[in-house]
């Protein structure tokens, strides 16, 4: 029969060393980098680091939103720069009014926060956009009928209706019917309005910087001399006053007194777009 042991023998067992190399391999490489993590980042120190982590990816999204405004701004501000040089027109763009004070330059402290200096370009940014747009509310860009474009004659040299010889024609006409509504193509002042010859009834307008419209055969006068006018404004309706076979609108565009063809100004509208 087998001996009972006594209490206080003790037993050690060891495992054969290749079957301990057997039980260390099963050991994912997950659950080891983990708990190295954890001898190294343990408690507060932990939470300190995801903190950080979190507050770098909120900076990441806010400098890409400045970034994605600041292009939009400039963006905005190079097409219309295009659309002036175009027309000619480059140093329409208005300085700011009613202000002054002495030229200090500013000088941004190599320390200053990056987010500070962006912020700082994206102001920079919308105020030169809002100061070309402002400049382009007065240039006769849009249309001055509503719906589709009919032309009934553009600007050039054509056959007189009523001679039947060659003579210029310094705007276009716009096929339409009797009272349709005509309306201003950019902000300005009415200068004339009223009876003018061969025009019959006639609005001319003052957009500043050397550029007027003119509006002829109207069959009503909705404005005044002197009063300001706000772009699409209903100045008057459409009708076949003065040297005219029939119901239109003679549409003009002036620079310096001069005409020009209309349709120049009318495709810088087209690529604007809504503005």
């Amino acid at each position: 029969m087998p001996k009972a042991s006594p209490i206080s023998d003790t037993v050690i067992f060891k495992a054969p060393p290749d079957r301990q190399a057997r039980l260390e391999s099963r050991q994912p490489a997950t659950t080891l980098a983990a708990a190295t993590t954890r001898n190294i980042l343990p408690g507060i120190e932990g939470k300190i680091a995801r903190l950080h982590s979190a507050l770098d990816r909120i900076e990441t999204r806010q400098a890409s939103s400045l970034a994605a405004l600041e292009e939009s701004y400039e963006s905005r501000a190079r097409r219309i720069r295009a659309v002036l040089v175009d027309l000619g027109l480059e140093r329409a763009a208005p300085a700011e009014s009613n202000v002054g004070g002495p030229y200090v330059p500013i000088r941004l402290a190599s320390v200053t926060p990056v987010f500070e200096r962006q912020v700082q370009r994206v102001r920079l940014a919308r105020a030169q956009a809002e100061r070309l747009t402002k400049a382009l509310v007065a240039i006769p860009i849009r249309k001055p009928v509503s719906g589709d474009v009919d032309f009934s004659s553009t600007f050039g040299v054509r056959v007189d209706p009523f001679l039947g010889r060659p003579a210029m024609h310094t705007g276009l006409d716009f096929r339409g019917s009797s009272g349709e509504p005509i309306r201003v193509t950019a902000n300005g002042t009415v200068t004339t309005a009223g009876w003018t010859g061969g025009y019959g009834k006639m609005i001319e307008i003052d957009h500043g910087n050397g550029l007027a419209t003119r509006y002829g055969h109207l069959s009503e006068i909705l404005v005044h001399p002197g009063q300001s006018v706000k772009i699409g404004q209903v100045v008057g309706r459409m009708g076949s006053t003065g040297r005219s076979t029939g119901p239109h609108l003679h549409y003009e565009t002036r620079v310096s007194g001069e005409a020009v063809d209309p349709q120049k100004f009318l495709r810088a509208g087209v690529r604007m777009g809504t503005l």
